[in-house]
């Protein structure tokens, strides 16, 4: 465990010295205890790839999903899970001309990023932001993105509505309680434990919520001086979903980002009926592969955002890339704050 940027003890001889790198592989679908850690064939360079050796790779809570089958995108066994790293170009085609040697790169991929290198087309990297640590840059976009794409292109959140968080100690929540802010919003902040309401606290939030407490739909109406919620962020899912419902004001929009929580809750009509309100559904990727202009719009504004300092992810663990189970486990567990990363060639 670790903070972001920590210096870490290589326990494996560098990649350049092996004949072929290590990754996590997932041959069959159940638990992260599943899966193996073993070295792979090096993958050729097709047209217009290029190699990074990576530094990071962020662990998010749909790879937890993914290995066991649970995700609607479900990839053909084997694949090496990870949606998200950070590292530098080693190697590139001959006809890759967008990023040099030894440039610092965030990637993104569906699968792939828990491993020591990767390959991909050089327009699935964007350039490191200043400042940025690799773990940080591994642990930046999926957030972001969710949250860019949840609050800007699906709720239109206005400059002085308010803003309800789930799960405000997350990465995806942490994210939106920053972009809230950013955007003008009055942001209430909903967390498990009094370090996770600390973080969102630093991140903006206006008022805390403690999630364990009970009394959610209460707590709202006290904050708001009764009239309840023009957004609800929710990436938790089950009762806090149908709580969300109650606790929002008239023409409020619930936002389905995800089921943290385990469960699927079955919506009463009637309240979304009552309050003039919609429930929307989040897929950030997803949308960016049926709207690519879109797409682009939000990751340029992201990064906007990280390069003027005021969009940074909260990193909790970083851990080797051969703890990869103990990094899935911190997230299903919902012990980590923020965000957790996996780190190639960090002691064990």
């Amino acid at each position: 465990m670790g903070p972001a940027g920590a210096a870490l003890s290589p326990t494996l001889p560098p990649t350049a010295d092996r004949a072929m790198p290590y990754a996590v592989i997932c041959r069959e679908l159940g638990p992260p205890e599943g899966l193996a850690f073993e070295e792979v064939p090096r993958a050729p360079l097709g047209p217009g790839e290029v190699r990074v050796r990576l530094r990071a790779c962020g662990v998010n809570f749909p790879d937890t999903l993914i290995i066991a089958g649970k995700y609607q995108h479900r990839p053909a066994l084997p694949f090496t899970p990870g949606v998200e790293s950070a590292g530098t170009v080693i190697e590139r085609a001959a006809d890759a001309r967008r990023f040099g040697l030894d440039t610092a790169v965030i990637t993104r991929q569906r699968t792939g990023g828990y491993a020591e290198e990767i390959v991909l087309a050089e327009d699935r990297l964007v350039p490191l932001p200043l400042g940025f640590s690799d773990a940080e840059g591994a642990a930046l976009l999926v957030g972001a993105l969710t949250a860019y794409h949840a609050l800007v292109q699906r709720a239109r959140l206005l400059p002085g509505e308010t803003l309800l968080v789930h799960g405000a100690g997350g990465g995806v929540g942490l994210a939106a309680v920053a972009l809230g802010k950013l955007l003008g919003a009055t942001v209430i902040a909903a967390a498990s434990s009094p370090e996770k309401r600390a973080i969102a606290q630093s991140r903006g939030a206006d008022v805390l919520i403690d999630s364990g407490a009970g009394g959610l739909v209460e707590a709202v109406r006290a904050a708001t001086g009764g009239r309840g919620v023009d957004v609800v962020y929710d990436p938790v899912g089950g009762e806090t979903l149908t709580q969300s419902l109650r606790a929002i004001a008239w023409g409020g929009r619930v936002l389905v980002i995800g089921f943290a929580g385990g469960e699927i809750p079955s919506l009463a009509a009637n309240r979304i009926l009552l309050k003039g309100g919609a429930v929307i559904g989040v897929r950030a990727g997803e949308a960016a592969r049926q709207d690519p202009a879109a797409g682009e719009a939000a990751l340029e504004a992201v990064l906007a955002h990280a390069a003027a300092g005021r969009l940074r992810p909260h990193v909790s663990h970083v851990l080797p890339l051969e703890r990869y189970a103990e990094a899935m486990r911190l997230l299903m567990t919902r012990r980590a704050i923020g965000r957790v990363v996996l780190a190639p060639g960090a002691a064990a």
